[in-house]
This record gives structure tokens, sequence and C-alpha cells, in this order.
């Protein structure tokens, strides 16, 4: 282990999720798939949405902004994660792994935001549909996102600046694939109980405040479902709502279990499992829940790749 005697570090060395040679060939190319079909999936989402007129619409709008907070909240923990498969120390200075833990926990908090404004506006098209134009207008849109970005930047800050004012001198070795505060902490010679505190305080409000919102929205949703004469509408409606629920729970089950249990119950190890979920499968899965189920989005893509191949044909023809 690299010991560093009484001088704050400049660097880290992240250790990855295995130290097993045969393993990390396997994994890097399962994780660059993950990777590149997350950008694609979410990119492509976004550019769908905006070439079409008739997603111009609430729900679009807020799926738009999901899946740039999913592509960005990839792109700040995986590319580095690849590295560790490839490079015998993956190295990481200072002032960058507080730049990750910060993009992180900012994306990570404004896509908790995002999923309650996407289960609200779900809930009023469904349970209150002739109120739907009002209460979800364009104003209403447009605050309910530059709002999340706002607030999940601040508390990002805070918290990175807490994690970083604290003294480092002694191993410089992350046991994760990414700068988080559990494995930072293990590493500081300062006394992390007010940090510990503000974890638990912050995370607690917001993962059961915001779990909340989404369980109470969908509870309304599928009581309004059960009234639906339509066997097939039901069947639909709660295949829709049943694997966006399932992402929901992933994404938040794995969040509670990783920041609000006891620092003296965490395994480092099953923390990195439980991270996998939340930095790269969840954002791999959300463009295939919420878009490629969806029919006018599958429309829209048709239209935008018929429209591709159409304008490569005609600059072939005349050239």
């Amino acid at each position: 282990m690299a010991q560093i005697n009484c001088t704050q570090v400049s660097e880290f060395i992240l250790v990855g999720l295995t130290d097993r040679q045969e393993l990390k060939m396997p994994l890097f190319v399962i994780f660059l798939s993950i990777y590149l079909f997350t950008v694609v999936g979410n990119l492509g989402l976004i550019l769908v949405i905006r070439a079409d007129a008739r997603l111009n619409t609430p729900m679009y709008f807020f799926l738009s902004n999901l899946a740039f907070v999913d592509f960005c909240y990839s792109s700040v923990i995986t590319p580095k994660m690849l590295g560790n498969f490839l490079y015998k120390q993956n190295v990481i200075s200072f002032n960058a792994c507080a730049a990750q833990l910060g993009f992180f926990l900012a994306f990570m908090t404004a896509e908790c935001l995002l999923l309650d404004s996407m289960a609200y506006d779900r809930y009023v098209a469904i349970c209150n549909p002739l109120l739907y134009m009002t209460v979800m207008s364009p104003r209403i849109c447009i605050q309910l996102v530059p709002v999340p970005y706002s607030y999940s930047f601040l508390v990002a800050l805070f918290h990175a600046t807490l994690t970083f004012s604290l003294s480092y001198c002694h191993s410089n070795i992350i046991n994760h694939f990414y700068c988080d505060d559990m494995p930072l902490l293990r590493l500081t010679c300062s006394d992390t109980h007010s940090k510990q505190l503000w974890i638990f305080a912050c995370a607690g409000i917001m993962f059961i405040s915001s779990l909340l919102v989404v369980f109470v929205s969908y509870m309304y949703i599928i009581s309004a479902i059960l009234k639906m004469r339509s066997a097939e509408g039901r069947r639909k409606a709660f295949s829709t709502c049943g694997s966006r629920m399932l992402a929901v729970t992933i994404f938040y089950g794995t969040l509670i279990f990783m920041y609000l249990q006891p620092s003296s119950y965490h395994s480092l190890d099953t923390d990195k499992m439980a991270s996998v979920f939340y930095t790269a499968v969840i954002p791999m899965l959300n463009p295939l829940i919420y878009s490629l189920r969806n029919k006018e989005v599958k429309e829209a893509l048709k239209k935008v790749v018929i429209y591709r191949k159409q304008t490569f044909v005609f600059k072939k023809l005349r050239k």
C-alpha cells in the first residue's frame, strides 16, 4: 500500500472493480458496450425529441432532460472506470477527484428531482387529464428544470467542499472505481463525524422525500389504470408502469443502501457492486424503458432514419 505520512496527498489511486487480471478485459468489453449504448441511446433520444414537433410536450421535455442527465452522469464515472481495466495503476489527481465527486453528486441529485417531475407529470396526465395543459403549462415545465439543476449543483458543491477540506495524510488508495464519499472518508485523518451526519441527513431527506413523491404518484396512477374498462389498455398501462417502477426501485434502492446505512456496516466491495447499478446500468436502461417502449418515440425515430437515408441517397445521386 502506498503510504503518505503527514503530508496532504496530491493524487489518488483507484483500485477499480477487481484486481484479477483474467477478469479485466472481459469486464472492459462489457462496460465499454454499456457506455456506448448509454451514449447512443440518450443522445439519440434527445435528438429524436428535438427533431419531431409532435414530441414537443411536457412529458418529452422532462424525458430529454433525464436523457441529458443520464449521459452526463455516466460520462462522469464510466471513462475513468474503464481505465481501471487497462492501466496497472489508475491515478486521479486531487482536484480531478474533487470534480468527479461534485459532478457525480450534482447529476445524481438532479436525476432524483427529474424523476419526481416526471412522476408528477404522469399523475396529472392520467388522473386529471382536463387540467393537464393548465397544470403542466410551458412556464411551469421550464421552472421545474432549472430549479432542480440549481439545487443539485449547490448540494454537490457543499458536499464536495466539505469532503475535500478534510486532511488526507494516510493511504492514497481508494478502494472503489470512482471518487465517492464513503471510500474517501476511510482515508482521511480528520474527524468525519459531522461529515457523516451531513451525508445521512441530506441523503435521507433527499431520497426518502423523492421516493415518496414517485411512490404516491404511481399509486394514484395504478388506481386510475384499474378503473379502465379495456383489459388491453390496462395490460399496456401496467406493462409501462411496471418497467418504470422497476428502474426507479433499482435506482433508489441502491442509493439508499449506499448512503443510509451506518458507516460501520459498510463493505466497500459490496458498495462497489451496488454502485454499478446506478452509475452504469440505470443510465443504459432509461432510454429503453422511457422511449423504445413508446410508440410515439419509435415512430419519430423511424421518421428520422428514413429522412437520413433519403438525404444520403439524394447526395449520392447528385454526385
